[in-house]
This record gives C-alpha cells, structure tokens and sequence, in this order.
C-alpha cells in the first residue's frame, strides 16, 4: 500500500473526529512518511510498519471518546466512547459490553430505588386524597423513614456513579492499550 492508498483509507477512518483533531492526525502520518523516505525506505515498506490504517482509526477514535469522557463526562460521551472501544473488535463487544451493561443496570436500578423511597410521602398522601378514611400516624411516619433512607441512598448512588464512571474510564483506556499492546507484538 502506498503513502497515497494509506492516507485515504486512514482519512476514511478517521470522519467520526473533529477536523481538528483529523487534520493534525493527517498531518503526523504524513510526517511519518516523509521520515521514513528520508530514512531511505519505500512507501510500502512505511505503510507495513505502521500497521493497519483501519485499524489504526478505530484506536485514535476510541483514545479521543475517552479523552472526551474525561474531559466532560456526558452520558452521550460515555456512550460514544464505548462503541469506540467496542469497534475495536469482537473480543471487546464480549469484555467491554458485558461490564457495562451490568454497571448501568446497577446504577439505574440504585438511582430508581433513591426516587421511589424519597417520593414514598407523594404516594400517601395520594392515597389519602383517594381514600381518605384511610389514614395511619404508621403509614406517615414510615414513608418518612422511607424518604429519609432514599435521600441516604441518592447521596449515596451520586458517589457510586461517579466512582464507578471513573474506573470504568480506566478500564476503557487499559482496554484499548491492551489492543494497541497486542499489536505492536504482533
């Protein structure tokens, strides 16, 4: 593949990147082969050593989404950067999917819990307008114990969430140097 072929397909790659980041990227393997022919080597013989240009996109892509969640940790960021790290290949869809299916069924699940503990006293005093006769000292005091374990719960699920969107970073970033580790041995 010639410098031309490389850079096209790299290009190609890389359109889910800002033009910035694009550009200076084009600009860094083109800096790359004009060392390289310096260095007396052929354009294919640079192509070769630098690897996949396919491949190569799916990593910057991925290393930008998670730079962008650490940056500003956005619900649709977090997503973005864990389909780019999933792209990277099948094995990643099996390791990178699984855990955060589970840490967002967590999260959801400890956040929902949080609201319908503290929203306990709407609902009696719902039921009271419905039936009024119905009324209990019992029943109020235990949806404010009920409210007041959902506010400990929400306190509680905002530090998990972002204790857990900081590891699970962490672990999107080892993935994705584990990817670019198992390459360069290869």
């Amino acid at each position: 593949m010639n410098k031309k072929q490389f850079l096209t397909s790299l290009e190609k790659g890389l359109k889910k990147l800002s033009h910035e980041e694009r550009e200076d990227i084009m600009h860094d393997f083109e800096e790359h082969f004009s060392i390289g022919l310096t260095d007396g080597k052929t354009e294919e013989q640079i192509s070769e050593s630098l690897g996949s240009p396919k491949q190569i996109s799916k990593e910057l892509v991925a290393t930008s989404r998670i730079e962008k969640v650490e940056a500003t940790a956005t619900t649709t960021n977090i997503f973005r950067a864990v389909w780019a790290v999933i792209g990277l290949g099948f094995f990643n869809f099996v390791i990178v999917f699984g855990p955060f299916v589970a840490l967002l069924a967590l999260v959801f699940a400890g956040w929902w819990t949080g609201v319908a503990f503290i929203s306990s006293p709407l609902l009696l005093v719902f039921s009271v307008i419905i039936n009024p006769g119905t009324f209990e000292f019992f029943d109020l005091f235990f949806s404010l114990m009920l409210c007041g374990i959902g506010l400990f719960i929400a306190m509680g699920m905002l530090y998990v969430t972002k204790v857990l969107k900081n590891l699970f970073v962490r672990y999107l970033k080892y993935n994705v140097s584990l990817v670019k580790g198992g390459l360069e041995h290869d």
